[in-house]
């Protein structure tokens, strides 16, 4: 991942990854608004036909 701000997300996947967490469970989390952490929680959801913000 290059970009700014992009730590921001390498931190929400290296916690997923580290307490094997579930697409489900991310689906189900709470993310901030507007943030570029909230890219996670949405690409989750649109693999599951569930976007909010197409």
């Amino acid at each position: 991942m290059i970009g700014p701000e992009v730590t921001e997300m390498i931190q929400g996947y290296g916690i997923a990854q580290t307490l094997e967490t579930t697409e489900a469970e991310l689906m189900q989390t709470v993310f901030a608004h507007p943030t570029l952490s909230e890219a996670m929680h949405e690409s989750v959801l649109e693999a599951f036909g569930r976007a909010i913000h197409i």
